[in-house]
């Protein structure tokens, strides 16, 4: 599945600590099928020896650029990279994943040959143990997809399409529903490069991709998905999503789903994952406020309550009855994932 063109890709990684899994990401990324790259590692003031690691690199392989900045988080080092960017064409990745080698290239493909404005493939979550396997893997490369989806509409999508069950179910009906799914996360995409114009990840808060999706999304007319997985997703139990559960944890996500929650009421769509992400951020938040009560963690829950109220009362009382089901739904869907994905070793 060839791409004829020379057009470059940016693929912008940050880094921060990841000394045992950083090579492992970098070797996937310069071994793409594709070669017009432009690697960017973000060195995100790490005190391990991972800057060592990406100077290395950069000195091996002119494609890689290396940026060292004070600890700033990751929503500025991935602003970093876009502002350092020159591709033509956006990829993101983190600093312990793996890719597929020929990611780059059909992701390309499709964005090229469906004129969509991002493309997406799909993923699978492994653990340590299983880390030589998927390197193996990753390295023979992925078949070429049998199926390319192009869609519109994907804030729509984004907000209604995120059940895994129900997406099952759609699929076994003929709808090819899995294929218009897609998360907050980055990564297994490729994005044209003006969708990022003007638009930059929100920086010092948690939920730093979570507050951008709606705008980013809502700027898309069609996006393109391949049915074949392309990226190698880690799970460790020290990563922030796995471990970080304090009151401004919750807030930061809470704001963020208000704000997509707004959007998408704005645009008249039902904003069903919006408000399992606002509810369900917000009763973690009470859990831990009423644990260890501070003025500040009470002042943050006391406006998130009233912003709940201000969102819930813009919906009718159909769009509750959606809301609430495909909740309960997600929620017995995420007890089964945190007990098996969550824990893989």
């Amino acid at each position: 599945m060839p791409v004829n063109t020379q057009s470059l890709v940016s693929v912008i990684v940050p880094v921060y600590n990841a000394e045992q899994y950083l090579p492992y990401c970098i070797d996937s990324i310069l071994g793409q099928s594709y070669p017009h790259l432009e690697v960017i590692l973000i060195d995100d003031g790490a005190t391990d020896a991972s800057p060592q690691i990406c100077d290395e690199y950069a000195a091996k392989d002119q494609r890689v650029q290396v940026i060292h900045q004070c600890n700033g988080g990751i929503a500025k080092a991935q602003n970093a990279g876009l502002d350092a960017a020159h591709g033509e064409y956006i990829a993101f990745a983190d600093n312990d994943d793996i890719l597929d080698r020929h990611n780059i290239e059909y992701l390309l493909h499709a964005l090229i040959h469906t004129g969509a404005d991002m493309s997406k493939a799909r993923w699978q979550q492994f653990g340590l143990s299983q880390l030589d396997t998927v390197i193996e893997q990753a390295q023979s490369g992925a078949p070429a997809p049998t199926k390319v989806t192009a869609f519109r509409n994907p804030l729509h999508a984004y907000q209604t399409v995120f059940c895994k069950s129900l997406r099952m179910l759609g699929t076994a009906l003929g709808h090819n529903t899995e294929a218009k799914y897609f998360n907050e996360a980055n990564w297994c995409r490729l994005y044209k490069r003006e969708l990022w114009e003007g638009l930059r990840f929100p920086e010092g808060v948690y939920a730093q991709d979570t507050a951008l999706a709606g705008d980013l999304y809502a700027r898309m007319d069609t996006v393109a998905d391949i049915n074949v997985s392309l990226y190698n997703w880690l799970q460790r139990p020290e990563s922030v999503t796995h471990r970080m559960r304090s009151s401004s944890f919750f807030h930061d996500h809470v704001q963020a789903a208000a704000h997509n929650f707004q959007l998408c009421t704005e645009q008249g769509i039902t904003p069903m994952r919006s408000y399992y992400t606002l509810t369900t951020n917000l009763r973690f938040e009470q859990q831990v406020t009423d644990a260890g009560q501070t003025n500040d963690s009470k002042t943050l829950l006391k406006g998130d309550l009233r912003t709940c109220s201000d969102m819930l009362h813009k919906l009718n009382v159909l769009q509750l009855m959606k809301c609430n089901v495909v909740t309960y739904i997600r929620l017995l869907e995420k007890h089964i994932y945190d007990r098996t994905i969550k824990n893989l070793s």
